[in-house]
């Protein structure tokens, strides 16, 4: 039984927190840049078109990767790995879609307005 809350509970608090994050900044998302709050990169920073763009675009990302981290968490449910592999299992598909959210909005940013 552990094994299967250590393998759902990473994914899932994240999850969670992605999602607050989203809503957070789909209902105050910051109207200039600032090094405090948003997505901020230094390709984001760059215009505040940019700026505006990767807002919008990392919140979408944000609600999406949430999810799929909830959806993730369940496979502990059903699947059940050995007690070694657990917390890499936990914290990699956090670390993961935490990853593939910044490289889909710079690839977004980068189509969008170019170098």
């Amino acid at each position: 039984m552990n094994t299967i809350n250590s393998l759902l509970f990473p994914p899932l608090l994240i999850g969670v927190i992605f999602i607050f994050a989203a809503l957070l900044m789909y209902s105050f998302p910051p109207k200039s840049i600032n090094s405090l709050y948003g997505y901020r990169t230094s390709s984001s920073m760059k215009s505040k078109e940019r700026w505006d763009f990767a807002q919008k675009y990392s919140t979408a990302e944000l609600f999406k990767m949430g999810g799929i981290l909830i959806l993730l968490s369940t496979t502990g449910f059903v699947y059940q790995p050995s007690e070694k592999v657990v917390p890499f299992l936990g914290i990699g598909l956090a670390v993961v879609t935490a990853i593939l959210l910044i490289v889909r909005v710079e690839k977004a940013i980068k189509k969008r307005f170019g170098e």
